[in-house]
């Protein structure tokens, strides 16, 4: 394939380097002094500091670590949420009362300000037009202030005519209910936005330490509502602590250190700034389209709403299922976003087609390993984390169905993401958001026919269909523009990772059957125990048959790894 100036960027890499080992991005040089002159201790720790440039690789790393905490936290929220409130009404309100928040964030800013504001003030950075850049920020700022504080007033008006709508199996206590924690979330939209476009700002630095921290406040603000005050307001202190949390993590977090960098606000009107026009035409794409990406769970609570304990049962499912998501996914887009734009930006194509191919390619080789462990592991890993309080044995075993058929997809997921911003990167939005939006409506039927058909279940089955339609579209549409070509794929390494993944997961399924039936004989009614004793187990064969399997096949995947974590 060619990048649009003659360069074959099909197959072409370093002699004799995989795919795994050549990635032009993951090789970005990086501004700190000689790992030579440094201890592990004092890089490991260097790359926490804020003000580090780092890597497409070093990024990643944060990234995961961020996520991984992060995810650890949330499922703790989750746990938490679980046994106070179950799958009964409280839990189906609350956990429904983010989506018409959620709505109003996507079509209003497109879902994505820190990834439109990181193409434009790289291109501001990379000609030299720093000042120009913040003047651009300041006017997009006020604009949106104004624009979505509008939209909040009003949604805060309108909530009980849309709740009723949109969830119409809630009861009328039901309905109020979420009507009331939906008026208390739809502040915290005001913060997510002035943090994505303030954290651009640190991510064209290469900043990525304060994007690793905020997801933590988030979390940590639910559960601390909670605490303090779930005994006076019931489940309303969660959707306060919420809001607390999108302050002070999202928002102030990225706030702070952006003015360390020098970065000032100023309310500033200026219909003709060229940085609002910009921001305009790219992000209008992403407000009059619709991604699955985003609508998947929005979708899913409006069928579930008509099932009692469905809305609360497939958010706990999800919930658990985009830790790892989150880790592949999100953290690795992120990371590569502002790499992808600097390299598209310098017309540097053959190394943008290597490095979006070359991180899918790795993204899409961990999702399906780690969706085979999730597979085989996930009646013993739902009771463990969720069962207690309110949350049922019978809870635990419907809700670890829906987290297994959710995690199938991972690798699509994962793919999806890097695809996504390869197009953010190119200053093109336009293309992903079309064909996310076909690709919704499309499978809104496949939605509603499986819900029919399955129950529930169709849901997450629907879910796993409607995302590998995304995952192809936006592959295809790339290859057809010559910007990352198909063939560039490793699926050499894809199959060695899908030859493992199902190898390790039969053989942690069959050890989960048999170890939990000798377990349960010899002590009944100690599920924990027999829960922690099968996922140890399960997990240890995992790792050992996943190892064997991609040693002896040849994979290039363990000794990468062992290298760049500076273990090989």
């Amino acid at each position: 394939m060619l990048d649009g100036t003659g360069c074959n960027v099909g197959f072409a890499r370093r002699k004799g380097a995989t795919p795994l080992e050549s990635s032009p991005v993951a090789e970005w040089p990086s501004t700190e002094p000689s790992p030579a002159t440094r201890s592990k201790w004092a890089r490991g720790l260097g790359l926490l500091r804020p003000s580090h440039a780092h890597t497409a690789f070093t990024a990643t790393l944060v990234l995961m670590a961020s996520t991984f905490l992060s995810r650890i936290i949330g499922l703790v929220r989750v746990k938490y949420i679980a046994w106070l409130f179950g799958r009964g009404m409280e839990a189906d309100a609350f956990n429904g009362a983010f989506v018409l928040p959620d709505m109003i964030s996507y079509f209003l800013v497109g879902g994505a300000a820190s990834i439109t504001f990181v193409t434009i003030l790289t291109r501001y950075r990379e000609t030299g037009r720093e000042e120009d850049g913040q003047r651009s920020l300041s006017v997009i700022l006020t604009t949106m202030y104004l624009v979505l504080g509008v939209a909040l007033l009003l949604a805060e008006i309108f909530a009980p005519w849309y709740i009723h709508w949109w969830f119409d199996g809630f009861d009328a206590q039901k309905a109020a209910l979420c009507v009331r924690l939906t008026r208390i979330l739809l502040p915290a939209q005001l913060f997510f936005f002035a943090g994505g476009v303030f954290g651009a700002v640190l991510l064209v630095r290469k900043q990525f330490s304060v994007q690793a921290v905020a997801p933590l406040i988030y979390n940590l603000g639910t559960i601390v509502g909670g605490l303090f005050l779930v005994r006076r307001l019931g489940v309303s202190s969660l959707a306060i602590g919420t809001l607390a949390g999108a302050f002070l993590g999202p928002f102030l977090l990225n706030v702070f250190f952006a003015r360390r960098m020098g970065t000032r606000y100023r309310f500033l009107l200026d219909w003709r700034d060229p940085g609002l026009r910009e921001w305009v035409r790219l992000s209008l794409p992403l407000m009059i389209g619709v991604s699955l990406v985003s609508a998947d769970s929005w979708i899913i609570a409006h069928f579930a709403s008509k099932t009692d304990g469905a809305v609360s049962l497939m958010t706990y499912a999800k919930q658990l299922f985009t830790a790892p998501m989150a880790m592949l996914a999100q953290a690795a887009g992120a990371a590569s976003m502002p790499f992808f734009a600097s390299l598209w930006t310098k017309q540097r194509h053959y190394e943008f087609a290597t490095g979006v191919a070359d991180s899918v390619s790795r993204v899409a080789a961990l999702g399906l390993l780690g969706a085979s462990a999730m597979v085989a592991l996930a009646a013993p890993l739902v009771e463990l984390l969720f069962m207690g309080g309110r949350f049922s044995l019978g809870d635990a075993r419907e809700c670890a169905l829906y987290f297994a058929i959710f995690s199938i997809s991972l690798f699509l997921w994962s793919a999806q993401a890097i695809y996504s911003r390869a197009f953010y990167a190119a200053g093109n939005t336009f293309i992903p958001m079309a064909a996310g939006t076909v690709v919704t409506l499309v499978s809104l039927p496949i939605y509603y026919w499986l819900y029919h058909l399955l129950g529930a279940m169709g849901l997450a089955v629907a879910s796993d269909v409607g995302i590998a339609l995304q995952t192809v579209s936006l592959a295809v549409l790339l290859h057809q523009r010559r910007m990352v070509s198909l063939a560039s794929l490793d699926y050499a390494e894809l199959g060695r990772c899908l030859l493992a993944g199902v190898g390790s997961g039969v053989g942690v399924w069959a050890l989960f059957g048999a170890l939990g039936r000798v377990l349960h004989r010899i002590s009944p009614g100690q599920i924990y125990w027999t829960d922690l004793t099968v996922l140890l187990a399960g997990t240890a064969l995992w790792v050992v048959v996943v190892k064997w399997v991609l040693e002896k096949s040849g994979s290039a995947l363990p000794r990468v790894t062992m290298k760049r974590l500076g273990m090989g």
